[in-house]
């Protein structure tokens, strides 16, 4: 039972580790590990109703940790973050509510196709420029150490984003910036680490809205949940101080190997509960 349990904090650690320095939020990785290591790990099958309503309330903490980090270096957009809540938010609440209607293969299956979108985008991401079109709302942003960054953005084309992101946040478990971070740095031309920083303030909201329909409908394992959260909590605040001061690279191609390999042994399980 201890062992099960220092595992799990280990997992909080390292989600949150990775997904505060890239802005994911870590539920990409939480999620995954419950479900296909639930039994070995808790004795008993962890469903993916449970496994994606306790990682999005063990995001909370998460994204909480990590955006009081990124508001002390001064680098969270507030008003863009607000704005991109305002659709994410009642997304999340709606993925999460479709959860309950999906089994476990369709599951596996969509999530590990999803993973491997999300391997695609942080490849693009590192060889994509970001584009060039002059947005008719322009946004001008001040870091704490006085960087001026100007960028822009389309408002109906943001909301939209916003409400995608949210409901792939409520339906998989997931903070939803490993959508969120590689749009707003490659179409809004945010750069990487505000667009990371402000990514994890919209996550923080959205986890809220979207695992308080879980807690509602039953879907989270507390005993987990007490178990993750405060892995979540150390590992997001360590990783939004490594982000400050390391470029990250070595991190983001273990944690894309990670991603390919969970999303390959995801898809072949979705299909394997298919048949």
């Amino acid at each position: 039972m201890w062992l099960a349990l220092m595992l799990l904090l280990l997992v909080g650690i390292v989600a949150a580790l990775f997904g505060s320095i890239v802005g994911l939020g870590g539920g990409i990785i939480i999620v995954p590990v419950l479900v296909l290591l639930g039994k070995p790990l808790v004795g008993e099958v962890v469903t993916s109703q449970v496994a994606v309503g306790t990682s999005l309330a063990v995001l909370i903490f998460t994204a909480l940790s990590a955006t009081y980090t990124y508001r002390k270096q001064g680098k969270v957009d507030f008003r863009t973050g607000w704005l991109l809540f305002i659709t994410s938010g009642p997304a999340a609440m709606l993925g999460a509510q479709l959860t309950n209607g999906i089994q476990q293969g369709p599951f596996q299956l969509s999530f590990g196709l999803f993973m491997f979108v999300m391997f695609g985008l942080m490849v693009a991401r590192e060889r994509l420029k970001p584009l060039n079109i002059n947005w008719r709302i322009k946004r001008t942003f001040t870091e704490g150490n006085g960087t001026v960054h100007t960028y822009g953005y389309n408002l109906s084309l943001a909301l939209i984003i916003g409400a995608a992101v949210g409901l792939c946040s409520g339906l998989f478990g997931i903070g939803g910036g490993s959508l969120f971070v590689p749009i707003m740095v490659l179409l809004f031309r945010f750069p990487p680490h505000v667009a990371t920083a402000t990514s994890m303030f919209v996550i923080l909201l959205s986890s809220i809205t979207g695992s308080g329909v879980h807690v509602w409908n039953g879907n989270v394992d507390w005993l987990l949940f007490a178990a993750l959260a405060p892995g979540a909590i150390i590992g997001g605040r360590i990783g939004a101080l490594i982000a400050a001061r390391l470029s990250g690279k070595q991190l983001m191609w273990l944690l894309r190997a990670t991603l390919l390999a969970m999303a390959i042994y995801l898809i072949i399980e979705g299909i394997r509960e298919l048949k």
